[in-house]
């Protein structure tokens, strides 16, 4: 099985490889790929030392699935050139997730759109998995009517130039600049552009995606995405209204019993999910849970999960996996 990673020396990409070794995904031949300028240096694999390829070089290679994490614009130019040498693409950026011919897949929730047949898989936005992961085992029981979710999104997600500004600035230190503004003892209301509705881009992403990935174009979601400084992972005060009446000790039960999730919420003992304890790992931890007392059928919870991980390498790692059982690869 060989697997190329394209964006192999990125933040993602390199969490992609070290998720790729630690699922032990049977990759027989690595294939990393970067920019022009990367070609030619190392990265490590399983205690292997790997050469990094060009793009036209992966596509000679025949890899059987190309794990892309290196912006819109290069998975536009070069996703397509990979899936007519019969390549499955597996595409972290945002550039095929409302194309509706692309599925948009996470794995616990509609992995079974998948054919032989898809050689463009989108990987949706890391805020949106997370929430998805948590609301869809919901949304069966009680079907959700409305999403309000703000988020305080880790620096990470912006990439090492953001991770960079926010350590230089601990230390006093001037350098590159990730973000307009300091990032350090500071929250930034703005990820990604804005757009002409007045919302940014990230916010749009988690509307429109939503209702792709729980194949609902009924629910309704409104967004308002934070950048904040911390590094283990994004978190999400979630508002959902459900079209039905709810139990809360079933909503536990369900959330307890629902793939990829952890329950922490013990008010009593002060439990509940922050991101230094999401960090490195691929669940998504749910907690806070209560009664929205305000209106009727209405439920807030805490959402927390690793957006380099289960918001980015392990969600489509996990896509390559399913592939792989069901002989689609």
């Amino acid at each position: 099985m060989k697997v190329a990673v394209v964006g192999a020396t990125g933040l993602v990409g390199s969490k992609m490889m070290q998720v790729l070794a630690e699922r032990n995904f049977p990759v027989t031949e690595l294939i990393p790929v970067a920019s022009e300028k990367s070609v030619g240096k190392e990265v490590e694999f399983k205690g292997k030392k790997y050469k990094v390829v060009s793009m036209n070089d992966a596509i000679a290679a025949k890899p059987a699935v190309a794990i892309f994490s290196a912006g819109g614009g290069t998975s536009l130019e070069w996703a397509p050139k990979f899936a007519e040498a019969g390549i499955t693409v597996i595409d972290n950026s945002s550039a095929w997730r409302m194309d509706p011919i692309k599925p948009l897949v996470v794995p616990e929730i509609n992995a079974d759109v998948l054919t032989k047949d898809d050689k463009i898989i989108a990987n949706p936005n890391c805020s949106t998995i997370q929430m998805v992961v948590a609301l869809n085992p919901l949304h069966k029981r009680y079907s959700i009517k409305r999403v309000v979710v703000s988020t305080y999104q880790s620096v990470t997600g912006t990439g090492v130039k953001a991770v960079t500004q926010l350590m230089n600035e601990r230390k006093g230190v001037e350098g590159e600049r990730a973000y307009k503004y300091p990032i350090d003892l500071n929250a930034i209301p703005q990820i990604d552009v804005f757009l002409d509705n007045g919302y940014t881009k990230e916010e749009m992403k988690m509307v429109k995606e939503t209702c792709k990935i729980m194949r609902d174009d009924t629910i309704k979601v409104t967004a308002t995405t934070v950048r904040i400084p911390v590094m283990g992972g994004h978190s999400e005060a979630v508002n959902v209204e459900f079209k039905k009446e709810y139990d809360l000790d079933e909503v536990k039960s369900i959330l307890h019993a629902a793939p990829g999730v952890i329950v922490v919420d013990d008010p009593s003992t002060q439990q509940y999910p922050m991101p230094m304890d999401a960090h490195e790992k691929d669940e998504v931890f749910v907690g806070r849970l209560r009664r929205d007392e305000s209106q009727p059928n209405t439920l807030n919870m805490w959402i927390v999960s690793d957006n380099l991980r289960k918001g980015a390498a392990t969600n489509a790692v996990q896509i390559a996996e399913y592939l792989l059982a069901k002989k689609l690869l």
